[in-house]
């Protein structure tokens, strides 16, 4: 079973889409929330990481960070792992 993802974004940001193109490339399902339109869900994303910039990514409950973080830990070669999936 892979693990929940949860990335926040906005539409037209690259990191955010490089970060879904890692993770679709995987086949891992991720739950998308666009912070763009609605002021709530921006300040519940920085509450929840303590930062203001997209992308924002858990794993779970473990706070990634952001795409460059989430593909550190691919060239690391933890993020199988962590997403639940076979190396």
């Amino acid at each position: 079973m892979t693990a929940k993802v949860t990335i926040y974004t906005t539409p037209y940001c690259p990191f955010c889409i490089r970060a879904k193109q890692l993770l679709d490339g995987k086949q891992v399902s991720y739950k998308e929330i666009g912070v763009d339109r609605d002021p709530d869900l921006r300040r519940e994303m920085m509450q929840r990481s303590g930062r203001r910039t997209v992308p924002q990514i858990w794993i779970g409950e473990r706070h990634v960070g952001g795409f460059d973080d989430l593909a550190a830990l691919d060239r690391q070669g933890d993020l199988n792992g962590l997403l639940g999936l076979a190396n």
